[in-house]
C-alpha cells in the first residue's frame, strides 16, 4: 500500500476518533440544536419542521420506548415507510436504544418479507399503513419473534397484540422518559462501539435470495468525513430526501450527513408525483439524483424547450448552453480554460443559464450528484450546458456508498472519479474493479461463505464491476461483470453502454439490449410516459393510452430513427439489428425496475421472453 494512502487513512480515521453516530447527533445538538433539521407534510399541509434539538428528544423518548416494549441490544427492527419524519426518528430510535434498524423497500412481496425478516430475526416492526400491513399480515404467523408491529396510520392499525399505533409507541416513551427505561438507553447508547452494526441494509435479491449487508459506525463517519473533506459535503445543507431509505445512497444523505452536517432535509413521500414540485419549493442546496432522475428532468426540460416558438429565444438558449458545455469541460482535472470563456459564462449564466435552474428548482444547489448506475453522456452533457457539473460517484451497499467519487475541485465527465482519502482501487486481470480500505463492510449476515467470495484473504473487495483507471486515478465503470453480453461470436458488449445511446432521445423511457449467445442485439424499448404523450400532440397526434401511442406510425418512425441515430455510434457488433416498442412503460411496482430505477435485466428477460424469441424470428430490421 502506497505511504500516502496510509497517510490520508490515518488522517481521517484520526478526525473519526471514537465517535459513534449517536456521539455526531448529540454534537450537533450540542452546537446547532436550534436549527431546523427534518420537515414534513402530508397532502397540502404546511411544513411541520423538528430542529436538531427536538428531533433528539423524540428519539430518545422513542428509545426508551422500545426498551420497555423489550429490545434487546443487537436485535433488528424491521422499518418499512416512505420518506418521512417517522422513519428516521423511528431508525435513530432503534440505534439509540442499541438495536440495529433494517428498512424494507415497500414494493417486497410478502414472501420476501417473510425471508428478511426471518433472516435478521426482526423482533419489531414499524409499518406506514394498509399497503405495508397487508405485505406484513400474511406472514406474520410464520414469524414469531416478532413481538411488536407499529403501525404509523392509526386508522389501519388492527386492534390487539401485537399492535400498537405511532401515537400509542410516542405515549409509551413520554412514560418511559421519566423511568428507568431512559437510564438504560443512555447506558445502552454509551456502550456502543464505531464498529457496531448501525443498520442492516439488504440487497435487491434479483438473481438470489437478499444478503444482509452489515454497515458499521466507524465506516458511515468515514464517509462523511471524507465527503466534508472533498467539498461534496455542504455544511447545514437543505435537501429533499425522496429515494427509498433502504437505499444506502439515501441512508447516507438524509441520516447520516444530515447529522454531520447540521443539515435541513425535507420530505417528498410520492417522488413519482410530488419530485418536481417539492424541488421547487425546497430550492434544495445539494441534489442526489440516479441516472433516470436525470433523464426524466432532462426530457421534461428538451420538452419545454422545443415547444419554445420564438426563435430568437431558442437560439439563445442553445448558444448559452454551448458556452455552459464548454466552460465545464474546459473545469475538467487536467483542463485549462481558455482565455475569456469564465467571462462568457458568466453572462450566459446570469441571462439565460441561471433562470432554467431556477426553473428547474435548482438554481441554489451548489453540488449535484449521480450514482447507482453510470450516468449516460448525453445527459452529462446536457446539464453541462446548463452549467452544471453532475459529479458521478460510484460504490455500493457494501462499500457503505461512494468509494470513488468525482469532486468540485476535481472531476472528469464520463468517469466516477477517483478513490476517496485512504481507500486503495485497482482492476484485476479480468477487468473487474476491486476496492479496499475502511468503508467496506465487514461482511453479509448469516453467510460466511458469500462473504469470502466478496472480500478476499488480502481485504479486497470484488465489486463485480468491470472498468478501468486512467493515469491521473480516475475510475470509468463499464458494466455489470454478470451483465456483459457475451455473443455466439464470443464478443464482449457492454448493455450499458448500448443503452445510454438509446434512452438519449427524450421518446424512449428505457431500454434493455439483449444478445447473450446470439448472433447479433436487439432492444426492447419504452416510451417515456411524460414526453411521449406531449410530443405527439405537439405533432398532432393524439392517443388515449401509451399502448395506444405505441402503435402509432408517427412514433414508430421516430423510435426506429433513434435507434438508427445510436447504431450510428457503435461498433458494428453492438449495434441493435431488431428492436419492438412495448405498449407499458416499466416501473418498480410493475417490477421491471428496481426502487432505484434500475432495471431488472433478468426479470424483463423471462417477462418478454417471447418477444425476445419473435425478435430473433422476425426477418425485419424493426419494431
Amino acid at each position: 500500500m502506497a505511504s500516502d494512502v496510509l497517510e490520508q487513512r490515518a488522517a481521517v480515521e484520526a478526525e473519526v476518533g471514537g465517535r459513534t453516530l449517536c456521539d455526531v447527533l448529540a454534537q450537533t445538538v450540542a452546537s446547532h440544536g436550534d436549527l431546523p433539521a427534518y420537515s414534513d407534510r402530508d397532502g397540502s399541509q404546511a411544513w411541520r419542521t423538528l430542529t436538531w434539538g427536538q428531533f433528539r428528544g423524540e428519539v430518545l423518548g422513542l428509545a426508551a420506548a422500545l426498551v420497555r416494549l423489550g429490545l434487546r441490544p443487537g436485535e433488528r427492527v424491521a422499518l418499512m415507510l416512505p420518506n418521512r419524519a417517522e422513519h428516521v426518528l423511528a431508525d435513530q430510535a432503534v440505534v439509540h436504544a442499541g438495536g440495529v434498524p433494517v428498512t424494507l423497500y415497500a414494493t417486497l412481496a410478502p414472501d420476501q418479507v417473510r425471508y428478511i425478516a426471518a433472516d435478521c430475526d426482526a423482533r419489531v416492526a414499524v409499518l406506514d399503513g394498509p399497503s405495508e400491513l397487508a405485505r406484513w399480515q400474511a406472514v406474520l404467523p410464520d414469524l414469531p419473534g416478532v413481538r411488536a408491529v407499529v403501525v404509523r396510520d392509526s386508522a389501519a392499525c388492527p386492534a390487539g397484540e401485537p399492535f400498537l399505533t405511532w401515537a400509542g409507541l410516542a405515549a409509551i416513551g413520554r412514560d418511559a422518559a421519566a423511568g428507568a427505561e431512559a437510564a438504560e438507553v443512555a447506558r445502552r447508547t454509551a456502550a456502543i462501539t464505531p464498529d457496531d452494526p448501525v443498520t442492516l441494509l439488504y440487497t435487491s435479491g434479483t438473481t438470489a435470495s437478499p444478503k444482509g449487508v452489515v454497515i458499521t459506525h466507524r465506516s458511515v463517519l468515514y464517509e462523511c468525513v471524507t465527503a466534508r473533506m472533498s467539498g461534496s459535503a455542504i455544511m447545514h445543507v437543505r435537501w429533499v430526501s425522496y429515494l427509498p431509505l433502504a437505499h444506502i445512497a439515501e441512508r447516507m444523505f438524509t441520516l447520516y450527513l444530515a447529522a454531520f452536517l447540521a443539515g435541513h432535509t425535507y420530505f417528498c413521500h410520492n417522488a413519482a408525483t410530488d419530485l418536481v414540485q417539492v424541488i421547487g419549493e425546497v430550492k434544495p442546496t445539494s441534489f442526489f439524483g440516479v441516472p433516470r432522475v436525470w433523464e426524466k428532468i432532462q426530457a421534461g426540460l428538451q420538452a419545454l424547450l422545443a415547444a419554445e416558438r420564438d426563435e430568437a429565444k431558442r437560439a439563445a438558449v442553445a448558444a448559452a448552453m454551448d458556452v455552459g458545455r464548454r466552460y465545464v469541460e474546459s473545469s475538467q482535472f487536467g483542463r485549462v480554460m481558455p482565455p475569456g470563456l469564465e467571462a462568457e459564462y458568466a453572462r450566459a449564466e446570469a441571462g439565460v443559464l441561471g433562470p432554467i435552474k431556477s426553473l428547474l428548482g435548482l438554481g441554489e444547489a451548489r453540488v449535484v450528484v449521480s450514482a447507482a448506475a453510470p450516468l449516460p453522456p448525453d445527459v452529462s452533457a446536457f446539464f453541462a450546458g446548463l452549467g452544471m457539473r453532475i459529479l458521478d460517484v460510484y460504490g455500493m451497499t457494501e462499500t457503505t456508498g461512494a468509494f470513488t467519487m468525482n469532486t468540485p475541485g476535481a472531476f472528469k465527465l464520463g468517469t466516477v472519479g477517483r478513490p476517496v482519502p485512504g481507500t486503495e482501487v485497482r482492476v484485476a486481470d479480468d477487468g473487474e474493479i476491486l476496492t479496499r480500505g475502511p468503508l467496506n463492510t465487514p461482511g453479509y449476515l448469516n453467510l460466511s461463505g458469500q462473504t469470502a467470495e466478496l472480500l478476499d484473504s488480502d481485504g479486497w473487495l470484488h465489486t463485480g464491476d468491470i472498468g478501468s483507471v486512467d493515469a491521473d486515478g480516475f475510475v470509468s465503470v463499464v458494466d455489470r461483470k454478470k451483465e456483459l453480453i457475451i455473443t455466439s461470436g464470443g464478443e464482449n458488449i457492454s448493455p450499458a453502454a448500448i443503452e445510454n445511446l438509446l434512452v438519449a432521445h427524450p421518446l424512449i423511457g428505457q431500454a434493455l439490449a439483449y444478445g447473450d449467445r446470439r448472433k447479433y442485439v436487439v432492444a426492447l424499448l419504452t416510451l417515456d410516459g411524460e414526453v411521449a404523450p406531449a410530443w405527439a400532440r405537439a405533432r398532432g397526434v393524439e392517443a388515449s393510452s401509451l399502448a395506444e401511442l405505441a402503435g402509432t406510425p408517427l412514433v414508430l418512425d421516430a423510435v426506429g430513427e433513434a435507434v438508427a441515430a445510436a447504431n450510428q455510434r457503435l461498433a458494428r457488433v453492438q449495434q441493435v439489428k431488431r428492436w419492438r416498442l412495448l405498449p407499458v412503460e416499466w416501473t418498480a411496482e410493475s417490477e421491471e425496475l428496481t426502487p432505484t430505477l434500475k432495471l431488472k435485466r433478468r426479470v424483463i428477460h423471462s417477462k418478454y421472453a417471447d418477444v425476445i424469441d419473435q425478435l430473433y424470428a422476425e426477418p425485419a430490421d424493426h419494431g
